[in-house]
């Protein structure tokens, strides 16, 4: 996934925003807590695209090839992609959406709802 396509998916997941910061990052955001962070320090596999996580998806996917602990944020059970071929389009999608989900489980129900979001 491209980092193009990577703001085109989280832009399309709800009440989300994004902000350039940390060194040409993108980084998502859902009611002002991030979920997914894409970081491009040059061109191709200089791409690296890290997530939140539950539990038991952190055990697996930092056994996998092209997957580690992300940097600073992996006590918080983040991952990061360090090889676009360790997850296909659509799996790393379904993680970014579960990323989205988890976060903003954790918003107060009132911004929740402010956001629209509360279901």
């Amino acid at each position: 996934m491209t980092r193009s396509e990577f703001d085109a998916y989280c832009a399309g997941l709800p009440a989300t925003t994004n902000v350039v910061q940390w060194g040409n990052a993108s980084v998502w955001k859902v009611g002002g807590k991030i979920f997914a962070v894409c970081s491009s320090w040059g061109k191709g596999s200089d791409q690296r695209i890290s997530f939140k996580c539950s539990d038991l998806s952190y055990m697996m996917l930092t056994e996998e090839a092209g997957i580690v602990p992300a940097p600073y944020l992996a006590r918080a059970k983040w991952v990061q992609v360090t090889d676009d071929r360790a997850l296909s389009d659509e799996d790393l999608k379904t993680y970014l959406a579960t990323a989205h989900g988890l976060v903003a489980a954790k918003l107060t129900k009132k911004l929740r709802r402010e956001l629209g979001i509360d279901g």
